[in-house]
């Protein structure tokens, strides 16, 4: 198909996670092959929505053909919102025209593939584009269960450092307590913590409802009291940061004020969870005439812009090539994903929520059947540890407190939690 502009844009939204370079350079080396010439979009949508077309990276096979090794963004990354403003969206269209751009790769999380799916309404057939699905969080419902690109990759340097805090802690008697993004789900924490072997591992899923700041802080009060009475003063907690968007709202008045971005998101990383944890635990084990050394640690920014490992090195290759494949044929208004290996287009409109016109690909439901055994590895308070006097004997004499206390403090913790493993999977 013959078209009179023959210029490629890509532009890179949200925030990063490894694996965005391999997505730039195998789509550019694509485009570059069949004679387009590729520009990169710099820093997202922040100046193309206020009609500013100065920044722009030309993008050639040697300036692309080794970043796929880097993390990061080689074209920048902002998470500026174009739909808030008719005027803005209308400028992203009228400037990447000025720039000779008719196609658009778009790389990114929720917000960016709305983004991406009303500029294109907003184009009218003038701009082809085609959305690469992104974040570290794995919050995207996509096609046969596959996770997003840079999750793999986050996972595995959370685990490594997950590992060297727990030889710390073990070593010096302490617990740290280590908060990890997912502000839609609870997937990162999740893993690192199943694949870690973390103590307690808590995401915003395992509660039904608003989660209650009270329910956190008694869970990690009894876990740290089940470990002091086996002998052992020294624990790892992974918890999710969507914890905090997930609080019931009478819970959050201490950290009231805090800043929302362009995309009306709660900054989480604004919310010291740990720090408030941390107090909350402490003041609880005092009751007890307790004591522990926690410390609270945040990881994030740590993993989401580490070089990718080969999983998503390969897999954002094959998404990049297949989006600029994609629109050289002629396509338009879909998703990038995958699917046995093989490219699986998703069309825009199976990503819109008619009702609400927002994108409903999103948040991937862990109470699915698929999830039964990763959920017996979460909160480790269940109701048969409560069944057995044994692990809490010794420490009633020491501490004064009884195990019918104990109960009485802690019971209702266990209320929801999953059933065992053979029941929950018949």
């Amino acid at each position: 198909m013959t078209h009179t502009l023959k210029k490629l844009a890509i532009l890179v939204g949200g925030g990063p996670a490894p694996g965005i370079n391999s997505v730039i350079g195998a789509a550019t080396i694509r485009g570059a092959l069949s004679g387009c010439e590729v520009v990169g979009i710099r820093d997202g949508f922040k100046w193309i929505m206020d009609g500013n077309i100065d920044h722009v990276t030309p993008l050639t096979i040697d300036a692309v053909s080794r970043i796929h090794f880097r993390g990061g963004s080689y074209i920048g990354i902002s998470r500026s919102n174009p739909t808030k403003s008719d005027q803005q969206l209308e400028n992203c269209v009228i400037s990447l025209l000025r720039l000779n751009v008719d196609k658009l790769i778009t790389i990114g999380g929720d917000d960016t593939a709305f983004s991406a799916c009303r500029l294109e309404d907003r184009s009218k057939g003038r701009i082809r584009v085609v959305h690469v699905p992104k974040t570290i969080d794995n919050d995207l419902n996509l096609p046969g269960d596959i996770c997003t690109f840079g999750y793999q990759t986050a996972r595995h340097i959370g685990v490594e450092i997950v590992k060297n805090l727990m030889v710390d802690a073990r070593t010096t008697s302490r617990w740290y307590f280590v908060v990890t993004m997912g502000r839609k789900a609870g997937h990162l924490a999740l893993g690192i913590g199943k694949a870690a072997g973390a103590t307690v591992t808590m995401i915003p899923e395992e509660f039904p409802g608003k989660v209650r700041l009270k329910k956190l802080v008694d869970t990690l009060v009894g876990a740290v009291i089940k470990r002091l009475s086996d002998g052992r003063q020294d624990g790892v907690v992974i918890m999710a940061e969507g914890l905090v968007e997930a609080m019931d709202p009478q819970d959050l008045q201490e950290i009231e004020g805090v800043e929302r971005d362009a995309h009306d998101n709660l900054r989480i990383a604004e919310v010291n969870l740990g720090e408030l944890l941390k107090s909350r635990v402490q003041e609880g084990l005092r009751r007890y005439n307790l004591k522990t050394t926690i410390v609270a640690k945040n990881i994030g920014y740590e993993l989401r812009c580490a070089d990718p490992i080969p999983f998503d090195m390969e897999y954002t290759r094959d998404l990049g090539y297949c989006a600029t494949k994609y629109l050289d044929e002629g396509g338009n208004a879909v998703m990038i994903t995958m699917q046995d290996g093989h490219f699986k287009p998703l069309l825009f409109s199976e990503m819109m929520d008619e009702r609400t016109g927002k994108t409903k690909i999103r948040m991937v439901d862990i109470n699915a059947e698929r999830y039964k055994i990763s959920r017996r590895y979460m909160i480790r308070l269940r109701r048969d540890d409560f069944e057995d006097p044994h692990e809490l004997a010794k420490f009633a004499a020491t501490v004064g407190i009884s195990i019918e206390e104990f109960r009485s403090e802690f019971e209702y913790l266990v209320g929801d939690e999953p059933p065992p493993i053979h029941l929950a999977l018949r």
